[in-house]
């Protein structure tokens, strides 16, 4: 028997949209750094440094070639190195670990609270021990860790926050902005997240001046001066288009976060009025005062068959994430087994995400929910 033909179409994310809204202060931009020839690092980038630092209400912001890079070179201007421990989540993209993983480091895992998807402040301080280097709580999907008891731990171990704010960009919690909390701030410009380059890209934010040096100089091969490596760094330059491009988008940005905003409130509020949650639906509770939806993630009686079914009409969702990191086949090493962080699985087997980017139209938004309606009414 042949499947239906989708009544419509409701992409998982349409950047097409969004460009063709800006795309006239886009190509003047991108012009501007054709005209200048300077390609890599230069104004355009310290332009956006100065704007992020600015929207993060941090006093130094560094620009590097991406999210996944502005944790490595983080944890890099800490020191960490083979022997030292990490405490994270495993509830989050690989990137997060990896980065531990890639210096020699060794990760060890704080499962995560029930609402939130962030790690859990009460299992981070269980798992320090003397060989503990740094914390990375992550801002999972756009709303803020718990960082309260978080500051209470990272100052009563003296040990430094490095804050994963890749999905975060905005996210407040307690009146500051995500990535202004710890050491540092890393986020991701990757072209999916709310702030999105055309390409890879990344920022550090701090206000720390000695660590904003000393990355600036891991980012450039560990060369202060040209030629002199007193470091061992990297090639995490930013490029000067997508600074160019970043900075056009941010202008916009605050705009963007309340329509995903809106959107999302709208999905629960469905939700709620069609008694689809409680025992089949759990919306994404907000636990701390600005979520900012990168992802719009509930939880779903029968999940994958529910995916299956909203596939096969239509609508683009995605599960982030279907396995935690500690069952990973390249971290688990003989060190983990299913079972030792319980919530983070629960959620694997659970979440899903929906469209909840700015652009969605009303009739998107009803779309999605009366598919998920019909599905579990079957």
């Amino acid at each position: 028997m042949k499947s239906p033909v989708p009544a419509k179409a409701v992409l998982l994310l349409d950047l097409k949209i969004q460009y063709a809204t800006i795309k006239e202060d886009l190509m003047r931009a991108i012009e501007r750094v054709l005209t200048s020839q300077y390609f890599i690092l230069g104004p355009e980038v310290e332009g956006l440094e100065h704007e992020i630092a600015s929207y993060c209400g941090c006093k130094y912001a560094v620009g590097v070639s991406s999210g996944t890079d502005a944790i490595l070179a983080s944890l890099m201007a800490l020191g960490i190195s083979n022997g030292d421990e990490v405490i994270t989540t495993p509830f989050t993209f690989f990137a997060t670990v990896g980065s531990v993983l890639r210096l020699g480091a060794r990760v060890v895992f704080a499962d995560i609270e029930q609402e939130s998807f962030n790690i859990d402040p009460y299992q981070v301080e269980k798992a320090i021990t003397p060989k503990t280097k740094a914390i990375i709580p992550v801002h999972l999907f756009g709303q803020s860790a718990e960082m309260g008891p978080l500051l209470e731990i990272s100052a009563k171990y003296g040990l430094p926050l490095i804050e994963d704010a890749a999905q975060a960009i905005g996210a407040e919690y307690m009146g500051k902005r995500a990535g202004s909390f710890g050491l540092a701030g890393c986020f991701s410009f990757f072209p999916s997240k709310n702030l999105g380059a055309f390409g890879d890209a990344g920022m550090i934010t701090t206000s720390d001046k000695s660590l904003a040096d000393r990355i600036r100089i891991i980012r450039n091969h560990g060369s202060n001066p040209k030629y002199h490596h007193k470091l061992l760094g990297g090639n995490f330059r930013l490029d000067a288009i997508q600074a160019a491009v970043l900075r056009v988008k941010l202008k916009h940005l605050e705009e963007w976060t309340e329509m995903r905003r809106e959107n999302a409130a709208y999905y629960t509020h469905r939700l709620h009025e069609l008694g689809l949650t409680g025992e089949k639906i759990i919306p994404p509770p907000v636990v701390r005062e600005r979520h900012v939806y990168n992802q719009y993630v509930l939880r779903a009686k029968n999940r994958d068959a529910l995916r299956e079914f909203l596939g096969s009409r239509g609508v683009g969702t995605e599960i982030y994430y279907p396995k935690a990191i500690h069952l990973q086949d390249c971290v688990i090493e003989g060190r983990y087994k299913e079972g030792d962080f319980p919530i983070s699985e629960k959620a694997s087997d659970e979440v899903l995400a929906l469209p909840i980017y700015p652009e969605l139209s009303s009739e998107d938004k009803d779309y999605v929910v009366s598919m998920i309606k019909e599905f579990y009414e079957r």
